[in-house]
């Protein structure tokens, strides 16, 4: 069998041209990868594990050992278990910084909530008892200081300038494993959860390696300021699934700076229930994109009614700054302080108004609206386009559902495709049919007519706590109301 040179000459020269390539991508990737070594020998002194003990009958909030509720936001203090030397005594474990060099360091407020005694281990393996100088449970934060001096300290950045593909590092115990060292990048800016736990935290979305025991430590950038505080992880089992949320250091600092001065944080408030608006509900309300912060409650007295705004507004901007969807606001209008003014930019009945509006304070105490089902009531009527069956609400109802104006019908039952398509419930009270209030059955069906089939309507239901808006669609075999 013969060779041929050339061939063999080729081949060999395209191995070597390929090793080559191949060696210098490695090189360009090698020197892409941040070193983070400098960063956490310069700052992890100043990350410290954090230890809180107290009696189990206690008020501390549940952790994340609740491995029988799947896919929740789990909050990653340390496991919590009986001490040796005392079987009644609950032990939780998370992380935190030093802020100043005068021992005041910051962590969860879930880490020590209800917490009989706080110990901070330093990165000299010092133990030492921390006063609980203030916390909030709405931020989770919790401030702490040492009796203590020339501590090492972090240095802080500015959580409004993290952008998604960012770089991040985190620094903390998980699993009692101190000074841990874990990155990853910034996944999402602006999370919100969009429950009443945490409503005013825009958080900070990573793919940082997380687990129980980080909570309350530092989030650093790549130089090496901290812009977040690690709080909490999406999870099926309790553990890391790439899926982890800081919060915004700014929002921490400010926290720190009103409990130092006051002892407690305030927010600002205008006094407005809102809720998303999907596809249906624009086109119902003739808003030219998906977008904004529905209005469906109004506080009486408070700062948007003084500012004139009303049920069935779309909020699209406050001060300044575009609302995309409905968690996008409470986060602006809790960090706004309360005296301050404000402009807000409203979407009504096919107009842009600006209305401006003078922020209030979030009461410390929130009262929950009360619910209403059952109940003697008249007979129930129907005649409308949509086929929903509706009666009048009794009296008792009314006062237990906070209504004081007459407002309302009950919907007692759904026809046809309205039953299978609509999110509406046998049980819901509907308040509003577009911007019309509704005081009667007669009032419902009256504000139904000329409604044709295919149009979307718009709904106010108060169901159990909540009042929202609901765009229902006539259907199509249903005949045109005159």
């Amino acid at each position: 069998m013969t060779m041929n040179p050339r061939a063999s000459v080729w081949v060999w020269r395209g191995l070597v041209a390929a090793a080559v390539w191949c060696s210098g991508a490695a090189a360009v990737q090698a020197a892409e990868l941040p070193d983070f070594s400098p960063l956490v020998e310069k700052y992890g002194p100043a990350v410290v594990n954090v230890q809180a003990t107290g009696n189990p009958d206690s008020s501390v909030q549940q952790g994340p050992d609740q491995q029988d509720v799947p896919e929740i936001f789990r909050r990653f203090f340390g496991p919590q278990m009986p001490m040796p030397r005392d079987h009644g005594t609950r032990v939780s474990m998370g992380s935190g910084f030093i802020i100043s060099a005068d021992g005041y360091v910051l962590t969860n407020n879930h880490v020590v909530d209800g917490a009989d005694q706080v110990t901070v281990r330093l990165s000299d393996r010092r133990e030492l008892d921390a006063k609980v100088i203030g916390t909030d449970a709405q931020y989770d934060i919790a401030l702490l200081k040492l009796n203590a001096s020339n501590l090492p300290v972090v240095s802080v950045g500015d959580s409004k300038l993290v952008k998604a593909g960012q770089w991040v590092v985190a620094i903390g115990s998980p699993f009692g494993f101190d000074h841990s060292v874990t990155a990853g990048i910034v996944s999402a800016v602006g999370r919100n959860f969009g429950g009443a736990d945490q409503q005013y935290v825009p958080f900070i979305q990573t793919d940082v390696p997380i687990n129980r025991g980080n909570s309350g430590g530092p989030l650093f950038n790549l130089q090496g300021q901290v812009i977040g505080i690690n709080s909490q992880i999406f999870s099926n089992t309790g553990g890391f699934m790439g899926v982890s949320f800081a919060i915004p250091i700014d929002i921490a600092m400010n926290a720190v700076e009103q409990i130092k001065t006051t002892g407690r944080v305030s927010r600002g408030m205008i006094g407005v229930q809102i809720q998303n608006v999907d596809r249906e509900q624009a086109k119902a309300l003739g808003l030219p994109r998906i977008g904004g912060a529905l209005v469906n409650q109004v506080t009486p007295g408070g700062a948007a009614d003084k500012a004139g705004v009303q049920v069935g507004d779309v909020i699209r901007a406050f001060a300044g700054r575009d609302i995309t969807m409905s968690a996008d606001l409470p986060p602006l209008v809790g960090s706004t302080r309360p005296g301050s003014k404000a402009e807000l930019s409203i979407w009504r009945e096919g107009k842009t108004l600006t209305l401006p509006v003078t922020v209030g304070e979030l009461p410390v105490d929130k009262g929950a609206l009360a619910s209403a089902r059952g109940g003697a009531a008249p007979a129930a009527a129907a005649g409308n386009a949509l086929g929903i069956v509706v009666e009048d609400l009794s009296g008792e109802q009314r006062k237990a559902l906070g209504i004081t104006d007459n407002q309302g019908v009950v919907v007692q039952r759904l026809a046809g495709n309205l039953a299978r398509r609509s999110a509406l419930m046998p049980g819901d009270v509907i308040l509003m049919v577009g911007r019309k209030p509704v005081k009667s059955v007669a009032d419902f069906n009256a504000s139904l007519k000329g409604a044709k089939p295919g149009d979307a309507v718009m709904l106010l239901v108060r169901r159990n706590e909540q009042t929202q808006f609901l765009a229902v669609t006539v259907p199509k075999d249903a005949p045109a109301s005159e």
